[in-house]
C-alpha cells in the first residue's frame, strides 16, 4: 500500500478513537468505538485455547474490522439501530474498502460478509464476544450511566449469540449474575 494511501485510511480509522459508544468506562467517561474493538481483540487473543478448532486469527481480524463503518457514521446503540442505519453502515464499509488496494480489499471484504451471514463458527464466536463485551462493559461502569431500558437489556443482551457456545453461555450467565448484583445494590440504595 502506498504510504499516502495508508495515512488517508488511518486518518479515517482514527475517528474510531473520537466517536464514543453508548457505554461508559469504570472511570466515568464514555467508551470510544476503538476501545470496544481493542477489548474484543484482547478477548479473541486470550480465548485462543478455548476454541482450538476455530481460526482465531480470523476471529481476531473480525474484531479489528467489525466497526470500521462507525469511523464514518459514528456509533448507534443496537437498541436504536434501524435497517436503514445498517444499510448506511454497509455502504460506508463498501466505500472504505474501495479506498484500499484491490488485493487488500479482496482479503477484507469476505470477513465483513462472513460477519453479516453468521454461518461460520468464527462469525458466531465473534458475534457472541461482541455482545458479551458490551454487557461486561456495562457491568464495569457505574449503574448511574445505565438508562432504564438497560436494566432489563443487560440481563438478556447477547443470550441468543452466547447460549449455543458452551464457553460463552457460562460467561453470559456470570455476566447476568454481575448485572443482577449491580441492580440489587441500586435497589437497596434507592
Amino acid at each position: 500500500m502506498e504510504q499516502r494511501q495508508l495515512l488517508r485510511f488511518l486518518g479515517i480509522l482514527e475517528k474510531m478513537k473520537c466517536y464514543t459508544r453508548h457505554s461508559w468506562t469504570s472511570s466515568g467517561r464514555r467508551e470510544s468505538v476503538a476501545e470496544h474493538s481493542y477489548r474484543l481483540m484482547a478477548m479473541a487473543f486470550l480465548l485462543r485455547e478455548e476454541f482450538v478448532d476455530a481460526d482465531m486469527d480470523k476471529v481476531l481480524a473480525m474484531c479489528l474490522i467489525h466497526d470500521w463503518g462507525e469511523a464514518v457514521t459514528g456509533d448507534i446503540p443496537s437498541f436504536l439501530k434501524s435497517e436503514k442505519d445498517e444499510a448506511k453502515e454497509e455502504q460506508m464499509i463498501d466505500g472504505l474498502l474501495s479506498m484500499l488496494p484491490e488485493r487488500t480489499a479482496e482479503r477484507i471484504a469476505p470477513l465483513f460478509d462472513e460477519i453479516r451471514r453468521q454461518e461460520t463458527q468464527e462469525a458466531k464466536i465473534f458475534a457472541a464476544m461482541d455482545k458479551l463485551e458490551a454487557v461486561i462493559q456495562h457491568n464495569e461502569a457505574d449503574i448511574s450511566t445505565w438508562i432504564p431500558l438497560e436494566y432489563e437489556l443487560n440481563l438478556t443482551y447477547g443470550e441468543e449469540q452466547a447460549n449455543p457456545i458452551p464457553y460463552f453461555a457460562k460467561l453470559r450467565k456470570i455476566a447476568k449474575e454481575d448485572s443482577l448484583k449491580k441492580l440489587n445494590q441500586k435497589n437497596k440504595t434507592t
